[in-house]
Protein backbone atom coordinates (compact mmCIF):
# COMPACT_ATOMS: atom_id res chain seq x y z
CA UNK A 1 0.00 0.00 0.00
CA UNK A 2 1.57 3.69 -0.96
CA UNK A 3 2.77 5.42 2.27
CA UNK A 4 0.41 8.86 1.88
CA UNK A 5 1.23 11.25 5.13
CA UNK A 6 -0.98 14.45 4.15
CA UNK A 7 -4.24 14.96 2.73
CA UNK A 8 -6.57 17.62 2.67
CA UNK A 9 -10.88 16.92 3.44
CA UNK A 10 -13.84 19.09 3.58
CA UNK A 11 -16.46 18.07 6.18
CA UNK A 12 -20.01 19.05 6.73
CA UNK A 13 -21.88 18.71 9.86
CA UNK A 14 -25.74 18.43 8.77
CA UNK A 15 -27.94 21.25 9.42
CA UNK A 16 -30.45 21.22 11.76
CA UNK A 17 -34.45 20.54 10.84
CA UNK A 18 -36.99 23.31 11.05
CA UNK A 19 -39.68 23.76 13.66
CA UNK A 20 -43.23 23.22 13.03
CA UNK A 21 -46.10 25.36 12.61
CA UNK A 22 -48.94 23.53 13.44
CA UNK A 23 -52.78 23.48 15.95
CA UNK A 24 -54.10 20.42 17.06
CA UNK A 25 -57.54 20.09 15.12
CA UNK A 26 -59.30 17.38 16.77
CA UNK A 27 -63.10 16.53 16.96
CA UNK A 28 -64.70 18.02 20.10
CA UNK A 29 -61.76 19.80 20.98
CA UNK A 30 -62.09 23.47 19.69
CA UNK A 31 -59.18 25.78 19.66
CA UNK A 32 -56.55 22.77 20.95
CA UNK A 33 -53.95 24.96 21.00
CA UNK A 34 -50.29 24.79 19.03
CA UNK A 35 -48.41 21.16 18.66
CA UNK A 36 -46.23 22.38 16.32
CA UNK A 37 -42.73 19.69 17.18
CA UNK A 38 -39.09 21.06 17.41
CA UNK A 39 -37.01 19.93 14.47
CA UNK A 40 -34.29 17.70 14.75
CA UNK A 41 -30.32 18.60 15.32
CA UNK A 42 -28.06 17.67 12.51
CA UNK A 43 -25.71 15.23 12.39
CA UNK A 44 -22.07 16.00 13.61
CA UNK A 45 -18.83 14.69 12.32
CA UNK A 46 -16.35 12.84 14.12
CA UNK A 47 -12.86 11.45 13.70
CA UNK A 48 -11.79 8.12 15.36
CA UNK A 49 -7.85 6.83 15.87
CA UNK A 50 -7.06 3.04 14.99
CA UNK A 51 -4.10 1.70 14.77
CA UNK A 52 -5.71 -0.91 11.94
CA UNK A 53 -4.48 1.80 9.36
CA UNK A 54 -0.90 3.11 8.68
CA UNK A 55 -1.34 5.63 5.78
CA UNK A 56 -3.60 8.36 4.24
CA UNK A 57 -4.37 7.49 1.03
CA UNK A 58 -7.67 6.66 1.49
CA UNK A 59 -8.35 10.23 1.89
CA UNK A 60 -7.07 10.90 -1.44
CA UNK A 61 -9.44 9.27 -3.53
CA UNK A 62 -12.75 10.24 -1.03
CA UNK A 63 -12.03 13.70 0.81
CA UNK A 64 -15.64 15.26 1.40
CA UNK A 65 -17.47 13.69 4.27
CA UNK A 66 -21.49 15.31 4.99
CA UNK A 67 -23.30 14.09 7.62
CA UNK A 68 -27.26 14.08 7.18
CA UNK A 69 -29.57 16.94 7.99
CA UNK A 70 -32.27 16.82 10.86
CA UNK A 71 -35.83 16.88 9.58
CA UNK A 72 -38.47 19.09 10.06
CA UNK A 73 -40.33 18.98 13.51
CA UNK A 74 -44.40 17.68 12.74
CA UNK A 75 -47.63 18.33 14.45
CA UNK A 76 -48.71 16.73 16.84
CA UNK A 77 -45.72 17.57 19.29
CA UNK A 78 -43.33 15.30 17.19
CA UNK A 79 -39.71 16.19 17.31
CA UNK A 80 -37.92 15.59 13.74
CA UNK A 81 -35.70 12.50 13.55
CA UNK A 82 -32.00 13.93 14.48
CA UNK A 83 -29.36 13.39 11.36
CA UNK A 84 -27.09 10.61 11.37
CA UNK A 85 -23.01 11.28 12.56
CA UNK A 86 -20.47 9.83 10.78
CA UNK A 87 -17.12 9.08 11.73
CA UNK A 88 -13.63 9.39 9.75
CA UNK A 89 -11.32 6.87 11.04
CA UNK A 90 -7.50 8.28 10.84
CA UNK A 91 -3.97 6.37 11.77
CA UNK A 92 -3.10 6.97 15.05
CA UNK A 93 -0.40 9.73 15.14
CA UNK A 94 -2.31 12.28 12.83
CA UNK A 95 -2.88 15.76 13.27
CA UNK A 96 -5.40 17.77 12.59
CA UNK A 97 -5.04 21.39 11.58
CA UNK A 98 -7.47 24.11 9.87
CA UNK A 99 -6.62 24.23 6.23
CA UNK A 100 -7.50 27.48 5.91
CA UNK A 101 -5.85 29.57 9.19
CA UNK A 102 -3.49 27.07 10.11
CA UNK A 103 -4.86 26.26 13.20
CA UNK A 104 -3.96 23.25 15.23
CA UNK A 105 -6.92 21.45 16.04
CA UNK A 106 -6.38 18.14 17.74
CA UNK A 107 -4.02 15.14 17.76
CA UNK A 108 -4.62 11.39 18.05
CA UNK A 109 -2.34 9.09 19.96
CA UNK A 110 -4.20 6.71 21.36
CA UNK A 111 -6.28 3.76 20.28
CA UNK A 112 -9.90 4.56 20.02
CA UNK A 113 -9.59 8.12 20.75
CA UNK A 114 -12.54 10.30 19.41
CA UNK A 115 -13.48 13.95 19.13
CA UNK A 116 -15.85 15.77 17.29
CA UNK A 117 -14.76 17.88 14.02
CA UNK A 118 -17.65 19.87 12.75
CA UNK A 119 -20.67 19.87 15.14
CA UNK A 120 -24.35 19.43 13.40
CA UNK A 121 -26.64 22.36 13.64
CA UNK A 122 -29.55 22.81 16.42
CA UNK A 123 -32.78 21.92 15.58
CA UNK A 124 -35.55 25.09 14.96
CA UNK A 125 -38.38 25.33 17.98
CA UNK A 126 -42.17 24.51 16.79
CA UNK A 127 -44.53 27.38 17.85
CA UNK A 128 -45.41 25.00 20.86
CA UNK A 129 -42.78 26.89 22.58
CA UNK A 130 -43.71 30.19 22.14
CA UNK A 131 -46.93 29.99 23.39
CA UNK A 132 -48.22 31.89 26.74
CA UNK A 133 -51.53 33.00 28.43
CA UNK A 134 -51.23 36.01 26.32
CA UNK A 135 -50.40 34.50 23.11
CA UNK A 136 -52.63 30.98 23.02
CA UNK A 137 -52.14 30.84 18.77
CA UNK A 138 -48.60 31.87 18.17
CA UNK A 139 -47.45 31.30 14.57
CA UNK A 140 -43.69 32.08 15.24
CA UNK A 141 -41.13 29.20 14.56
CA UNK A 142 -37.57 29.31 14.27
CA UNK A 143 -35.20 27.64 11.56
CA UNK A 144 -32.83 24.89 12.27
CA UNK A 145 -29.22 26.29 12.21
CA UNK A 146 -26.67 25.30 9.70
CA UNK A 147 -23.83 22.85 10.89
CA UNK A 148 -20.09 23.66 10.77
CA UNK A 149 -18.08 23.31 7.73
CA UNK A 150 -14.43 23.13 7.44
CA UNK A 151 -11.61 22.04 5.09
CA UNK A 152 -8.90 20.24 7.43
CA UNK A 153 -5.78 19.32 6.80
CA UNK A 154 -4.80 15.60 7.71
CA UNK A 155 -0.73 14.57 8.14
CA UNK A 156 0.65 11.76 9.98
CA UNK A 157 3.79 12.09 12.00
CA UNK A 158 3.83 8.12 13.14
CA UNK A 159 4.41 7.41 16.80
CA UNK A 160 7.98 6.44 17.62
CA UNK A 161 10.26 6.78 20.36
CA UNK A 162 13.37 6.78 18.36
CA UNK A 163 13.59 8.29 14.71
CA UNK A 164 17.09 7.97 12.33
CA UNK A 165 18.71 10.63 10.79
CA UNK A 166 21.38 11.09 8.33
CA UNK A 167 22.50 11.01 4.56
CA UNK A 168 21.90 8.49 1.83
CA UNK A 169 23.44 5.26 2.46
CA UNK A 170 24.31 5.83 5.85
CA UNK A 171 23.47 2.30 7.27
CA UNK A 172 19.89 3.44 8.57
CA UNK A 173 17.97 1.08 7.07
CA UNK A 174 20.39 -1.39 7.82
CA UNK A 175 20.46 -0.12 11.84
CA UNK A 176 17.16 -0.19 12.19
CA UNK A 177 17.09 -3.96 9.91
CA UNK A 178 19.31 -4.98 12.90
CA UNK A 179 17.79 -3.95 15.91
CA UNK A 180 14.38 -5.39 14.96
CA UNK A 181 12.16 -7.76 12.90
CA UNK A 182 11.59 -4.47 10.29
CA UNK A 183 12.44 -5.46 6.76
CA UNK A 184 13.32 -2.31 5.35
CA UNK A 185 15.00 -2.32 2.19
CA UNK A 186 18.76 -2.21 1.96
CA UNK A 187 20.97 -1.36 -1.22
CA UNK A 188 23.75 0.37 -2.41
CA UNK A 189 21.97 3.21 -4.12
CA UNK A 190 20.65 6.58 -2.93
CA UNK A 191 17.44 6.85 -1.80
CA UNK A 192 16.60 3.52 -0.95
CA UNK A 193 13.74 4.23 1.76
CA UNK A 194 11.70 6.39 0.25
CA UNK A 195 8.89 6.36 3.31
CA UNK A 196 9.30 5.73 7.16
CA UNK A 197 9.47 2.15 8.29
CA UNK A 198 8.54 1.17 11.82
CA UNK A 199 10.13 -1.48 13.91
CA UNK A 200 9.74 -2.86 17.67
CA UNK A 201 12.90 -3.14 19.34
CA UNK A 202 12.77 -5.44 22.40
CA UNK A 203 16.16 -4.82 24.50
CA UNK A 204 14.86 -7.09 27.63
CA UNK A 205 11.93 -9.34 28.86
CA UNK A 206 10.28 -5.64 29.92
CA UNK A 207 11.55 -2.98 28.30
CA UNK A 208 11.25 -2.40 24.40
CA UNK A 209 10.86 0.73 21.92
CA UNK A 210 10.06 2.06 18.67
CA UNK A 211 12.26 2.96 16.49
CA UNK A 212 11.61 5.20 12.74
CA UNK A 213 13.90 4.40 9.45
CA UNK A 214 13.23 8.01 7.53
CA UNK A 215 14.88 8.38 4.06
CA UNK A 216 17.73 10.10 3.90
CA UNK A 217 18.39 13.62 4.00
CA UNK A 218 20.89 15.68 1.29
CA UNK A 219 22.29 19.61 1.19
CA UNK A 220 19.76 21.61 0.21
CA UNK A 221 16.83 19.12 0.89
CA UNK A 222 15.36 22.54 3.47
CA UNK A 223 15.13 24.04 -0.12
CA UNK A 224 13.68 21.01 -1.97
CA UNK A 225 16.96 18.90 -2.97
CA UNK A 226 16.33 14.91 -2.69
CA UNK A 227 12.95 13.71 -1.05
CA UNK A 228 13.08 17.43 0.53
CA UNK A 229 12.63 17.62 4.02
CA UNK A 230 8.78 16.47 4.39
CA UNK A 231 9.66 13.40 6.20
CA UNK A 232 11.27 15.15 8.81
CA UNK A 233 8.17 15.88 10.48
CA UNK A 234 7.68 12.26 11.64
CA UNK A 235 10.65 13.49 14.01
CA UNK A 236 8.70 15.28 15.91
CA UNK A 237 7.31 12.94 18.02
CA UNK A 238 10.49 11.12 18.95
CA UNK A 239 12.13 11.40 22.30
CA UNK A 240 15.37 10.68 20.85
CA UNK A 241 17.48 11.11 17.34
CA UNK A 242 19.95 8.46 16.15
CA UNK A 243 22.01 10.76 14.01
CA UNK A 244 23.63 8.11 11.52
CA UNK A 245 26.82 8.69 9.88
CA UNK A 246 29.39 6.35 7.38
CA UNK A 247 32.64 6.66 8.63
CA UNK A 248 33.77 4.71 5.97
CA UNK A 249 35.17 7.06 3.27
CA UNK A 250 35.84 4.98 0.71
CA UNK A 251 36.23 7.96 -2.22
CA UNK A 252 36.75 10.28 0.20
CA UNK A 253 34.64 13.07 -0.94
CA UNK A 254 33.53 13.68 2.12
CA UNK A 255 34.65 13.68 5.88
CA UNK A 256 32.68 12.75 8.57
CA UNK A 257 32.66 16.25 10.32
CA UNK A 258 31.08 17.54 6.95
CA UNK A 259 28.37 14.60 6.85
CA UNK A 260 27.49 15.70 10.15
CA UNK A 261 27.87 19.50 9.45
CA UNK A 262 25.25 18.94 6.43
CA UNK A 263 22.80 17.18 8.63
CA UNK A 264 22.37 19.90 11.55
CA UNK A 265 22.42 22.31 9.14
CA UNK A 266 19.44 20.85 7.15
CA UNK A 267 17.08 20.29 10.46
CA UNK A 268 18.30 23.29 11.85
CA UNK A 269 16.93 25.06 9.11
CA UNK A 270 14.06 23.26 8.78
CA UNK A 271 12.66 23.34 12.57
CA UNK A 272 15.07 24.87 15.41
CA UNK A 273 12.79 23.25 18.37
CA UNK A 274 13.54 20.17 16.40
CA UNK A 275 16.77 20.74 15.96
CA UNK A 276 17.61 20.94 20.16
CA UNK A 277 15.44 17.61 20.54
CA UNK A 278 18.26 14.87 22.52
CA UNK A 279 20.49 12.77 19.71
CA UNK A 280 23.00 9.85 20.38
CA UNK A 281 26.07 10.47 17.18
CA UNK A 282 26.08 6.89 15.67
CA UNK A 283 29.36 6.20 13.65
CA UNK A 284 28.33 3.37 11.38
CA UNK A 285 30.74 0.58 9.72
CA UNK A 286 33.34 0.94 12.15
CA UNK A 287 34.02 -2.96 10.89
CA UNK A 288 36.12 -0.68 7.80
CA UNK A 289 38.59 0.82 9.74
CA UNK A 290 41.23 0.61 12.23
CA UNK A 291 40.78 0.92 16.14
CA UNK A 292 43.25 3.69 16.13
CA UNK A 293 41.61 5.88 13.21
CA UNK A 294 38.06 5.34 15.07
CA UNK A 295 39.59 6.28 18.63
CA UNK A 296 41.76 9.67 16.69
CA UNK A 297 38.15 9.89 15.01
CA UNK A 298 36.46 10.76 18.03
CA UNK A 299 38.65 12.84 19.54
CA UNK A 300 38.38 15.06 16.76
CA UNK A 301 34.82 15.12 16.34
CA UNK A 302 34.55 15.95 19.82
CA UNK A 303 36.79 18.96 19.85
CA UNK A 304 35.76 20.23 16.35
CA UNK A 305 32.15 20.21 16.86
CA UNK A 306 31.89 20.93 20.66
CA UNK A 307 29.06 18.16 20.78
CA UNK A 308 27.77 17.18 24.08
CA UNK A 309 26.08 14.08 22.28
CA UNK A 310 27.05 10.70 23.24
CA UNK A 311 28.93 8.60 20.45
CA UNK A 312 27.80 5.02 19.57
CA UNK A 313 30.57 3.41 17.38
CA UNK A 314 28.48 -0.10 15.39
CA UNK A 315 28.65 -2.04 12.60
CA UNK A 316 25.55 -3.20 11.71
CA UNK A 317 27.17 -6.25 9.80
CA UNK A 318 29.34 -7.33 12.73
CA UNK A 319 26.92 -6.63 15.23
CA UNK A 320 29.62 -4.57 17.15
CA UNK A 321 28.35 -2.08 19.55
CA UNK A 322 24.83 -2.65 19.37
CA UNK A 323 23.50 -4.13 22.46
CA UNK A 324 25.29 -0.82 24.20
CA UNK A 325 23.33 1.19 21.84
CA UNK A 326 20.60 -0.21 22.43
CA UNK A 327 21.02 -0.27 26.66
CA UNK A 328 21.50 3.23 26.45
CA UNK A 329 18.79 4.31 24.19
CA UNK A 330 16.77 1.59 27.21
CA UNK A 331 18.09 4.08 29.54
CA UNK A 332 17.52 7.13 28.56
CA UNK A 333 13.82 6.24 27.78
CA UNK A 334 13.21 5.17 30.81
CA UNK A 335 14.97 8.14 32.53
CA UNK A 336 12.64 10.11 30.48
CA UNK A 337 10.03 8.50 31.34
CA UNK A 338 10.30 8.78 35.36
CA UNK A 339 11.19 12.39 35.17
CA UNK A 340 7.93 13.38 33.37
CA UNK A 341 6.08 11.01 35.87
CA UNK A 342 7.64 12.57 38.68
CA UNK A 343 7.02 16.31 37.42
CA UNK A 344 3.36 17.61 35.81
CA UNK A 345 4.33 20.75 35.36
CA UNK A 346 7.28 19.11 32.91
CA UNK A 347 4.67 17.59 31.27
CA UNK A 348 2.40 20.81 30.49
CA UNK A 349 5.62 22.41 29.41
CA UNK A 350 6.13 19.35 26.91
CA UNK A 351 2.69 19.51 25.56
CA UNK A 352 2.95 23.27 24.81
CA UNK A 353 6.45 22.94 23.43
CA UNK A 354 4.84 19.41 21.76
CA UNK A 355 1.99 22.08 20.06
CA UNK A 356 4.44 24.96 18.72
CA UNK A 357 6.71 22.43 17.46
CA UNK A 358 3.33 21.04 15.46
CA UNK A 359 2.63 24.36 14.18
CA UNK A 360 5.44 25.24 13.15
CA UNK A 361 6.24 22.31 11.47
CA UNK A 362 2.87 22.31 9.60
CA UNK A 363 3.76 26.31 8.88
CA UNK A 364 6.97 24.75 7.32
CA UNK A 365 5.51 22.36 4.88
CA UNK A 366 2.95 24.40 3.85
CA UNK A 367 5.49 27.45 2.94
CA UNK A 368 7.59 24.62 1.31
CA UNK A 369 4.39 22.72 -0.62
CA UNK A 370 3.46 26.71 -1.48
CA UNK A 371 7.11 27.82 -3.19
CA UNK A 372 6.99 24.48 -4.96
CA UNK A 373 3.58 25.48 -6.50
CA UNK A 374 4.52 28.60 -7.51
CA UNK A 375 8.05 26.95 -9.06
CA UNK A 376 5.53 25.05 -10.77
CA UNK A 377 3.43 27.63 -12.54
CA UNK A 378 6.63 29.40 -13.56
CA UNK A 379 8.00 26.94 -15.49
CA UNK A 380 4.50 26.26 -16.66
CA UNK A 381 3.92 30.19 -17.58
CA UNK A 382 7.51 29.87 -19.51
CA UNK A 383 6.90 26.79 -21.44
CA UNK A 384 3.52 28.56 -22.99
CA UNK A 385 5.69 32.14 -23.42
CA UNK A 386 7.95 30.52 -25.24
CA UNK A 387 5.92 27.90 -27.29
CA UNK A 388 3.65 31.18 -28.48
CA UNK A 389 7.59 33.39 -29.18
CA UNK A 390 7.48 31.65 -32.53
CA UNK A 391 3.85 31.73 -33.82
CA UNK A 392 4.68 35.83 -32.88
CA UNK A 393 7.92 35.82 -34.99
CA UNK A 394 6.19 34.48 -37.80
Amino acid sequence: MKFIDEATIYVYAGKGGDGCLSFRREKFIPRGGPDGGDGGDGGSVFISASSKFNTLIDFRFKPIFKASSGESGKGSSCTGKSGKDIDIIVPLGTVVFDHLTGEYIHDFVNEGEKFCIAKGGRGGLGNQNFKSSTNRAPRKTTPGTHGEEKVLRLELQILADVGTLGLPNAGKSSLVQALSRATPKVANYPFTTLYPILGVVKSDAIHSFVIADLPGLIEGASKGSGLGIRFLKHLSRTKLMLHVIDVFNEDDSLDVLKKYEIIENELYQFNKLLWEKKRFIVFNKCDLVTDDYLSNLKNNFKNRTKTKDKIHCISTFTKQGLDELVKDITLYLEKLTNANSDNPQANSADYDTDILLKTQIHETLDTDRINKLNLKNQRTAMKESSDYSDYDEW
